[in-house]
């Protein structure tokens, strides 16, 4: 019997996931174990392997979609086995609930209603087309292009329009043959998926009446079209399906003579993100159509100096790069943080010159390399110890006084920050976390990070240090009830035994949640982490 497989959540964020390359194609025989899939998520690319064994009957979502979590992603089964039943469920169960509400709504009309209906019926030959799903989170979309105007004939098969989604600016087809009556919305106009369109029907058709209907009674003029042509209009799997088979003009090259590039979306999206210009590449796809390894397989021509884009005096001038399924829960999740946890700041300087002299002599031992930032997280995990206040976590009906000590350090990668846990920091030696922290920076930096490393943090440190930043705040890690900000070691004038002299001090910042840490509290575990790493020999006696 066949297996359905849905997107996973393959993180506790995780809302979709977009597939960034099959590892089996259809037909493929599958054992359990073996990897279908790499799924990008909001925090990693992850291997997706299977929990069943078969042969790989469908495909659901292909390499560079997204989709959301329990989205079909692809049915496993007995080879040769008929699962048009799976296919047809959705589409069946919509259909059957839609027959309910309709025949319970006709119960309820009055016969005026019905009366009216039958006036609003379409002349023979026309269709109603409408903004179409052109992705799977596409709720409403603008029509960036007319490639056709009133009164121009229609094969079916022809371009209408190009029409900007949520995700990309996609060529949308004619599922018809006639006259292109009626166009309901202009250039640059937007509309709700299942808005008129257009109208298409046999020549001289009046149809400014089903045109003015639709557009002031809005859900009820949708059920005056007939269901089944509407909707032929624009499925989600064909004009998916369409987008990969449209053939570009007889040409050697990925450009038409219209100008116009011929690109699938995935290769447009790499391009976009590369900052790779479309006109410089040569498509190897069908009639020259840009496909995915064109972009990766792309060198540009050799130039000369490096020049910077040039831009017009009072010319304004920017660039759009689409967020990642990672840039958008960071942003929920510090959002989320920064508007729900009090937010206060202890900031403090400490001396580092024994600091300074410690790290030199443990680096003398040979095989042996500490950083400074590994001599914080030691310190700051044998302070929490002392402080379990300062290593709680708050949830809306508990606040949790963490015995363990599980350290985030954060590290940044091209799609924005990661959070890998150092656990049970304060049981590791100065060596065992400075080799912790750079394997699990290497796999933040890669996307290879696995869940258990990125999950349950007690506590996290931030370090700008190294980028030469002397202080900053943080936004907390929640459930986390901290997390410490680390500047750069400056060489200053500093006052000692009543003298000016030259030293080295740091400055760190504790973001404390107020609900859980107070004033006190934060104050208390900065005296403490300030003994540890004034006077680093104490870390390891």
């Amino acid at each position: 019997m066949a297996e359905v497989i849905n997107m996973p959540r393959l993180s506790d964020t995780m809302e979709e996931g977009t597939v960034a390359s099959w590892l089996k194609k259809v037909g493929d025989k599958v054992e359990e174990g073996d990897i279908l899939a790499e799924i990008e998520t909001d925090k990693a690319t992850m291997e997706f392997e299977s929990f069943n064994e078969g042969t790989l009957l469908h495909i659901g979502i292909q390499e560079g979609e997204t989709a959301k979590v329990d989205t079909l992603l692809a049915i496993i089964g007995e080879e040769g086995e008929d699962i048009s039943g799976y296919l047809n469920g959705d589409a069946t169960s919509n259909d059957s609930e839609e027959k309910e509400s309709s025949e319970s709504e006709e119960k309820e009309t009055e016969t005026e209603s019905s009366d009216s209906s039958e006036e609003q019926e379409l002349p023979e030959g026309v269709i109603v087309v409408t903004m179409p799903r052109l992705s799977d989170t596409m709720e409403e979309g603008t029509v960036a292009t007319w490639l056709k105007k009133v009164g121009d004939e229609v094969e079916e098969g022809d371009i209408l329009a190009e029409i900007e989604t949520d995700k990309a600016t996609m060529e949308f087809e004619s599922f018809q043959s006639g006259n292109l009556l009626h166009i309901g919305l202009e250039e640059g106009e937007s509309a709700k998926v299942d808005s008129l369109l257009a109208i298409i029907g046999p020549k001289g058709t009046d149809v400014s009446g089903i045109a003015k209907n639709f557009k002031t009674e809005g859900a009820d003029a949708k059920k005056e079209a007939p269901k089944a042509e509407v909707k032929k209009e624009a499925p989600k799997a064909e004009t998916k399906k369409v987008e990969e088979k449209k053939e570009a003009p007889k040409a050697s090259t990925s450009t038409s003579t219209s100008g116009r590039i011929f690109v699938s979306p995935l290769a447009k999206k790499m391009a976009e993100e590369k900052g790779v210009d479309l006109n410089q590449v040569k498509g190897s796809g069908e009639n020259g159509r840009i496909v995915k390894k064109d972009i990766e397989n792309f060198t540009p021509a050799a130039q000369g100096a490096s020049v910077g884009k040039f831009v017009a005096t009072g010319q304004e001038d920017f660039d759009e790069i689409p967020n990642s399924n990672m840039r958008k829960a960071i942003a929920k999740n510090l959002a989320k943080s920064k508007f729900t946890a009090p937010h206060y700041y202890l900031n403090v300087e400490y001396d580092m010159e024994n600091a300074i002299a410690f790290r030199k002599q443990y680096n003398s031992i040979p095989d042996t390399k500490i950083s400074y930032n590994d001599m914080i997280v030691k310190a700051c995990a044998l302070a929490l110890k002392q402080h379990p206040q300062v290593n709680s976590q708050w949830f809306d009906d508990r606040m949790q006084l963490n015995n363990h000590v599980h350290i985030g350090v954060a590290v940044a990668v091209p799609d924005g920050l990661l959070v890998p846990v150092v656990k049970f920091a304060n049981e590791q030696s100065l060596t065992q976390i400075g080799g912790a922290v750079k394997e699990l920076a290497g796999k933040a930096r890669n996307k290879k990070l696995g869940l258990d490393e990125m999950e349950g943090s007690t506590f996290t440190i931030s370090n700008l240090g190294m980028f030469g930043i002397d202080s900053f705040t943080s936004i907390i890690n929640q459930p986390n009830s901290a997390i410490l900000s680390v500047g750069n070691i400056v060489e200053k004038p500093v006052v000692k035994n009543g003298q000016i002299v030259v030293g080295n001090t740091m400055q760190l910042c504790l973001a404390c949640d107020h609900r859980t840490v107070d004033g006190a509290t934060g104050a208390q575990f900065l005296q403490t982490l300030k003994g540890y790493i004034e006077n680093p020999l104490t870390m390891v006696v």
